[in-house]
């Protein structure tokens, strides 16, 4: 392996081993410095007790989740991993589909890529069926809001080791499944007006059939019309209508020449 290899590389073969993020260790810390800086000031008052108590459990439990075992190493055997529920060696013929995909924007923030698998016929995989792939019962292996390693590094990962069984289904720039960096205006559109239209022509874009991805047209337009108020601070007015102009447009397009799900 050449010696400029980025440092998401493991020593020795072709493997990638993920890196749990950083920040996911930092707030559970603050959030326990903050509990036992508030519990030294109480002066016996309910409110603080409480206020302490929280961040302080808060804290204890947000340590436990950042610091628990992780393993996600990407090989040419299989994916070895260390997740709740899940602690082997899945090798590539226990899984029939494995897909990068973008979820819907989580609170109008989009939301990170997650790595889900359809698992071979007869094979358990030790975590809920909690996703659907094509239709099919599919398990969430990974949100990459956890690992340090960009989406990019990993579809590459997976496209030279997982080979046709995996597909990098994350939207190109610029489709209207795309997540949106949103621009607050003073008396733009509410934001959680604008996400429920977004998200209903998103969903309806990802469906092959006519009259769903018709009847969410017709949804998108009486919504603008009529569901779309302005707020103190809301999204930019001009970027809530470019994106549903291109939803309503690919909507109306031929859904065989469909967007990726």
């Amino acid at each position: 392996m050449p010696d400029d290899a980025p440092d998401w590389r493991r020593g020795t073969g072709d493997d990638v081993e993920l890196h749990r993020h950083a920040s996911r260790q930092v707030w559970p810390w603050l959030l326990l410095l903050m509990g036992i800086t508030v519990g030294g000031y109480t002066d016996g008052r309910l409110a603080r007790l409480a206020a302490a108590a929280v961040g302080i459990v808060s804290g204890l439990a947000g340590l436990f989740l950042a610091y628990r075992p992780f393993r996600f190493r990407i090989g040419d055997d299989g994916l070895d991993l260390r997740r709740p529920g899940l602690r082997r060696l899945v090798r590539w013929p226990e899984l029939d589909a494995l897909v990068l995909e973008q979820p819907p924007p989580r609170s109008g923030s989009p939301a990170a890529p997650r790595l889900v698998a359809v698992p071979a016929t007869g094979v358990a995989l030790g975590r809920p069926l909690d996703a659907r792939v094509d239709g099919r019962p599919a398990v969430e292996l990974l949100d990459l809001a956890q690992v340090r390693e960009t989406p990019d590094e990993i579809a590459a990962a997976l496209t030279r080791c997982a080979g046709p069984r995996f597909r990098d289904a994350r939207p190109p720039a610029g489709s209207p499944l795309a997540p949106v960096e949103w621009t607050y205006a003073l008396r733009g559109y509410r934001t959680d007006e604008a996400d429920e239209l977004i998200r209903i022509g998103q969903e309806a874009l990802r469906s092959d059939d006519p009259g769903e991805r018709g009847a969410a047209r017709k949804v998108l337009a009486l919504g603008r019309q009529h569901a779309l108020r302005p707020a103190n601070r809301g999204y930019s007015t001009r970027q809530v209508d470019e994106v549903l102009d291109a939803l309503d447009a690919a909507l109306a397009a031929d859904p065989t020449a469909r967007e990726p799900s």
